[in-house]
């Protein structure tokens, strides 16, 4: 027993004793099945709703190419716990090393998974727009955030990595046979949107710039350039998409409606009231949800994303 708990009265101390055994095995992320997508490529579906403790923080989607030499991964997911699933659920498909991870951006249900791909050795390659998450304090305070909300899996030992390898636009790469295109769509969803592309599969991981059957998360992102960014996505045809939040599509066109719909309603009302002058309160509650409301996530997001995008369109509105 440590010397902390020692000081503890006796009652207490039985209590740490069943406790903290416990938490430990429930810090232990369940088994992750990979998801076949194209000859090469694979993901892991996570939970429709939000990150919670009854979905252990599972609510994104990461992936995977096994090429002829190695495996090159695409996004991390949301807890160390998870990391470790997915990097076993990789290893339930091929022993290759893993040679990098790219991150699509820096959420905190894409890369609180990262250090079980360090510690396989893995080089972590993003945006160089992300930088800015680490020293502007958002980075800090979603970490202390998620100590609370997502308790044991995310703790006090849990600690962020950053990118050894800062990326400064488009650029492209061989590996294994296979060639790989990463494209910088930011800022759209994030300030570093990064898509990955696998030309010999037709096979396309986009992050978050498509939600796929469910409310995206929005807050503060530059949603007009968001819009510009799914266009962009759905100009390419892709063979596959695979999405950061929901089912992968065969369909990109069809798939990246409700995202781009959801997006321009925000836009649409919450501009209207800030060229009327109405208070935010007041142009929500008069704001038909309807359309939306049965979509998961929308008791979590839709306000939030509502009032950041308010804030967002009086910006621009100052701006013209």
């Amino acid at each position: 027993m440590s010397r902390r708990n020692a000081s503890l009265p006796a009652w207490l101390r039985v209590i740490v004793a069943v406790l903290v055994p416990l938490l430990a095995g429930l810090a232990a992320a369940a088994e992750l099945n990979p998801i076949r997508v194209s000859e090469h490529a694979w993901y892991v579906l996570g939970d429709s709703g939000m990150a919670s403790g009854a979905n252990q923080g599972f609510n994104s989607n990461a992936g995977f190419v096994v090429t002829r030499d190695s495996v090159v991964v695409i996004d991390a997911l949301g807890t160390p716990p998870l990391g470790e699933a997915l990097l076993a659920a990789i290893r339930k498909i091929s022993d290759k090393p893993i040679r990098r991870v790219i991150l699509t951006h820096f959420h905190a249900d894409h890369f609180y998974g990262l250090p079980a791909f360090k510690a396989a050795g893995a080089q972590v390659w993003a945006h160089r727009a992300g930088r800015d998450y680490f020293t502007s304090g958002e980075a800090a305070a979603r970490l202390a955030q998620r100590r609370q909300d997502l308790f044991p899996w995310v703790d006090e030992s849990t600690r962020l990595v950053e990118a050894d390898h800062w990326l400064d636009g488009d650029t492209r790469f061989e590996e294994g046979g296979l060639h790989f295109r990463v494209s910088f769509l930011g800022p759209a969803h994030s300030s570093e949107d990064l898509m990955v592309s696998v030309d010999e599969d037709g096979v396309v991981f986009c992050g978050d710039i498509l939600f796929a059957g469910r409310i995206p998360f929005v807050g503060s992102a530059d949603s007009r350039r968001w819009l510009v960014a799914i266009d962009q996505l759905a100009a390419l045809k892709p063979k596959i998409l695979v999405t950061g939040h929901g089912r992968h599509s065969t369909n990109a066109a069809a798939d990246l409606t409700l995202t781009r719909d959801y997006l321009t309603y925000l836009r649409e009302q919450m501009g209207r009231a800030v060229d009327e002058m109405v208070p935010f309160d007041e142009a929500y509650a008069r704001t038909d949800w309807r359309r939306f409301s049965n979509l998961p996530a929308f008791e979590a997001a839709n306000r939030i994303n509502a009032y950041g995008t308010y804030l967002t369109l009086e910006r621009e509105s100052l701006a013209r």
